[in-house]
């Protein structure tokens, strides 16, 4: 074996490892699993669909068991979902995410397209957010059902005018860029997003603000995952949207934001920074502010049983059920 096969280019323990010659080993992260029609505890079904195949881009759709006895079957709010993982593990095909889904869309009694886009150090940032963009509007070109491609589960369930974002961590950090982006740009089919929600965001800064300070290996792992997936300095406004350089977040391309944190979660004090920031804007839209006190980062993943993990869901469900005012 070539000795620069075991050079090590970066590693972020306990996470990941990356060789020069181009290897990665994911250190951490849950087994991937194929979808499953009708989850024998939530009843929701799912099924993975390519929608771009120059790029791979790919998504898994969940659907809850719905009644027959209807037939003018009620549109449902559908949901896209970016998984977090620090933009270079995890995969929305993982088990965990599997999990947390079926619970999500069987409490809420939505349509979800959970996106797989691809990951840094082999794709690093901007690809993740252009891959979600991309989704996003894969599934709002589907609010007119013209074309002879259109996914069932969207053109006969979903109600396009009530559009969620979503996601945990990373993946909040991409639902913040993604509606951005739609601030400035707008979305195709004139679709608009009714809400968004971001669960224990990652956001960061060069500036230590709050308990940030506390705990130097926690600070350096936040720091150095940042570094090695993206081309952009610690301070961009891609990761800190209330840093001096940000556009002002009155460009959120939605009308209602969820910001939830967790007590004990050392991305919290940027999480109350960002729903803080965004109520002082002139953003013309309604956030609402959730903590949990006592708990860690992404807990409702690992303690998904939990009575404060049930807490989250009930709310991340109740934020999913707002009506539209279109």
């Amino acid at each position: 074996m070539d000795s620069t096969s075991q050079e090590i280019a970066f590693e972020i323990l306990p996470v990941i490892r990356a060789y020069k010659d181009g290897r990665v080993e994911r250190l951490i992260g849950s087994e991937i699993v194929p979808p499953s029609l009708e989850d024998p505890e939530s009843g929701v079904s799912s099924k993975d669909i390519t929608i771009s195949q120059n790029s791979g881009l790919s998504a898994r759709l969940y659907l809850l068991k719905l009644s027959n006895s209807s037939s003018d079957q009620e549109k449902l709010p559908i949901l896209v979902y970016f998984h977090g993982g620090g933009f270079c593990i995890e995969s929305a095909f993982s088990l965990v995410h599997q999990r947390y889904l079926n619970k999500l869309v069987e409490k809420a009694k939505v349509v979800a397209v959970s996106v797989e886009y691809r990951k840094a150090p082999e794709y690093p940032l901007p690809i993740a957010y252009d891959d979600c963009w991309d989704a996003l509007q894969w599934v709002v070109s589907h609010s007119h059902g013209q074309s002879g491609f259109d996914e069932p589960w969207l053109t006969k369930y979903a109600d396009f005018n009530r559009l969620f974002l979503g996601g945990d961590s990373a993946g909040a950090n991409i639902v913040h860029n993604i509606a951005m982006r739609a601030g400035e740009h707008g979305l195709n089919q004139s679709s608009k997003i009714l809400g968004a929600y971001l669960v224990h965001p990652y956001f960061w800064g060069s500036n230590r603000i709050g308990s940030e300070d506390s705990n130097p290996y926690q600070q350096d792992i936040l720091d150095r995952i940042w570094v090695n997936v993206s081309p952009y300095g610690i301070d961009d406004p891609k990761i800190n949207p209330m840093g001096p350089n940000a556009p002002c977040l009155s460009q959120l391309g939605c009308t209602r934001v969820l910001v939830t944190v967790a007590g004990n979660d050392p991305l919290k004090n940027r999480g109350r920074l960002y729903y803080d920031e965004l109520k002082k804007s002139e953003w013309e839209g309604e956030v609402e502010f959730f903590e949990v006190e006592g708990e860690g980062h992404a807990f409702h993943f690992i303690n998904s049983d939990s009575e404060n993990a049930e807490t989250v869901f009930k709310r991340l469900a109740s934020f999913l059920n707002l009506p539209s005012r279109i």
